[in-house]
C-alpha cells in the first residue's frame, strides 16, 4: 500500500485498504473555525449529541474574520467561543492566542506523523506534510466527527509526482505546486491522493512542504502527502508540545500508482496563477507590464518564517512602490514574535509595509485588504477565484514571496533577480 492507504487501514482496523473501498474511520482530531464551526454546532445540537468525541482532540480557532469586521463575524465567533466553553474544549485559540489554523495546528503539535485528522476547511490536507492524512470535510460532517471521533470515508486512489534536480534560487514550495498544477489542471487530482517524492522535495524546508500539502485541494486532491524524513522529525520533537505519540508510514516501493509524474526542476523559474483559476500559472518571465494596486503576504499557505524572511530579504535593501499598498500577515502569534526577535517587522515598517495580526482576512475576501473594482494583486495565498479578494472585476495572481515582495517594490509583476 501507499502511504495513505497505510494511514487509512490503521484507523479503521483492517490490514488492507483499496482505492474507492468505503470505511469507517478512527479520528486523531477534528478542526472547525469561526465559518464552518457554527454551522458544525448547530448540527451538533440538532443531532442530539450531549458531548463531544475528546476535548483533547477538538480543536477550535476562531481566524477567518478575526480580529471580527462586523456584527456577524462577532456572532460567529462567539458561538464558537460559547460552544468551546460549554463542551470544555481545551484546545479552543481566539485573538490573542490563536494563528491561522492550519499553521497553528503544528506548532502546537496538534498535527504529528500518521494521524487522521479532518477539518470543516478545505486546506486542512496541509498536514499531509508531517505524513499525516488529513482533509477538509463539510460542517455537517465536522458535527458528527466532534460527537462521534468517526466518520466515513471512500480511499482515494493515488498519484505520484517526483520532483528532481537541485532547487535553483528563488524557488520554493509555491513554485512546485504552482507549477504542478498548472501541468494537471485544477481537476488533475480530483479525489486522489497526491504524494510528493524526490531528491527537491527532500531538500525543500517543512514551510515549503506545508505549502505544497495545502495547495492540493486546488487540483481536486482529497489529500497531499510527503513521507517522514529527518526534517519531520526534527519538526515534531520541537513542536510536539503535548508529547503524544505518533506512527511513521511509508509507501511500499512497489506500490501501483494510478498515475507518476516526473520533473526535473533544476531549471524552474518563479511561477505566477493568473486571474482567475490556480492552474494558469506562468513563469514569471513570461509577464509583462502587470502593474499592480496591492500586495499581500501571509495565509496559510505563506505566512510562515519562511516566508518572511523572503519577504524581509527583499525589502530589506528596497522600498514599496509609492503606488502600492502592501500588507503582511505572520501566520501565527509565535512566528509574529520571531519575526520582532529577528528584526523583520522593522524591516518591513522601513520599506512601507503595514503589519496585522494573524488573520486569514483578505485571503478569502474578508478583510483586511479587500479589493475595489479594476484593481490588481499579487499575494501569497492560494485562490485567485473571481472576487476572490473583493470585487468581481478585481484581479489576483498568486505566487511565493519573493516574487511577492519584489514586486510590491517594482510597481509590476518582476522576477525577484530584478530588484535584488
Amino acid at each position: 500500500m501507499n502511504i495513505t492507504e497505510k494511514i487509512i487501514a490503521d484507523h479503521c482496523g483492517k490490514e488492507i485498504v483499496k482505492p474507492d473501498e468505503l470505511v469507517t474511520v478512527k479520528l486523531d482530531g477534528v478542526l472547525a473555525n469561526d465559518v464552518s464551526g457554527p454551522i458544525a454546532i448547530r448540527e451538533f445540537k440538532d443531532m442530539g449529541f450531549e458531548k463531544i468525541f475528546d476535548k483533547d482532540r477538538t480543536y477550535l480557532i476562531n481566524d477567518h474574520f478575526a480580529p471580527n469586521c462586523n456584527i456577524n463575524a462577532a456572532t460567529q465567533s462567539k458561538v464558537v467561543r460559547d460552544f468551546a466553553l460549554e463542551y470544555d474544549v481545551n484546545h479552543f485559540y481566539d485573538v490573542g492566542r490563536m494563528g491561522i489554523e492550519h499553521a497553528l495546528l503544528p506548532e502546537k503539535g496538534l498535527a504529528l506523523p500518521g494521524e487522521l485528522i479532518v477539518g470543516g476547511d478545505s486546506h486542512t490536507c496541509t498536514y499531509g506534510a508531517l505524513g499525516a492524512f488529513s482533509t477538509g470535510m463539510g460542517s455537517t460532517d465536522i458535527s458528527v466527527a466532534m460527537g462521534t471521533g468517526e466518520i466515513w470515508m471512500k480511499v482515494p486512489g493515488a498519484l505520484k509526482f517526483e520532483f528532481n534536480g537541485r532547487l535553483p534560487r528563488f524557488i520554493t514550495g509555491k513554485d512546485l505546486i504552482l507549477f504542478a498544477i498548472g501541468q494537471i489542471g485544477v481537476s488533475g487530482a480530483l479525489y486522489k491522493t497526491m504524494e510528493f517524492d524526490g531528491e527537491a522535495i527532500t531538500d525543500l524546508s517543512m514551510d515549503s512542504r506545508f505549502t505544497m500539502c495545502n495547495m492540493v485541494i486546488e487540483a481536486g486532491a482529497k489529500n497531499g502527502i510527503i513521507a517522514p524524513d529527518e526534517k519531520t522529525i526534527e519538526y515534531v520533537d520541537v513542536y510536539n508540545q503535548q508529547g503524544r505519540s505518533y506512527k511513521i508510514f511509508k509507501s511500499d516501493s512497489n506500490d501501483d500508482y494510478e498515475k507518476i509524474y516526473r520533473w526535473d526542476v533544476s531549471g524552474l523559474e518563479p511561477m505566477v496563477a493568473c486571474p482567475h483559476l490556480p492552474e494558469n500559472t506562468k513563469a514569471v518571465g513570461d509577464l509583462k507590464n502587470i502593474k499592480l494596486d496591492q500586495v499581500i503576504i501571509g495565509s496559510c499557505t505563506n505566512g510562515r518564517m519562511e516566508d518572511l524572511k523572503a519577504a524581509a530579504e527583499v525589502f530589506r535593501k528596497n522600498k514599496v512602490n509609492a503606488h502600492i499598498r502592501v500588507i503582511v500577515i505572520p501566520a501565527t502569534q509565535a512566528i509574529y514574535a520571531q519575526a520582532i526577535k529577528e528584526g523583520l517587522i522593522d524591516t518591513f515598517i522601513e520599506a512601507g509595509v503595514a503589519i496585522s495580526t494573524p488573520t486569514c482576512g483578505p485571503c478569502f475576501g474578508g478583510h483586511m485588504g479587500i479589493l475595489a473594482a479594476g484593481e490588481k494583486a499579487i499575494s501569497t495565498t492560494n485562490r485567485n477565484f473571481v472576487g476572490r479578494m473583493g470585487h468581481q472585476d478585481s484581479e489576483v495572481y498568486l505566487s511565493g514571496a519573493y516574487v511577492a515582495a519584489a514586486s510590491a517594490v517594482a510597481g509590476e509583476i518582476v522576477h525577484p533577480k530584478e530588484v535584488m
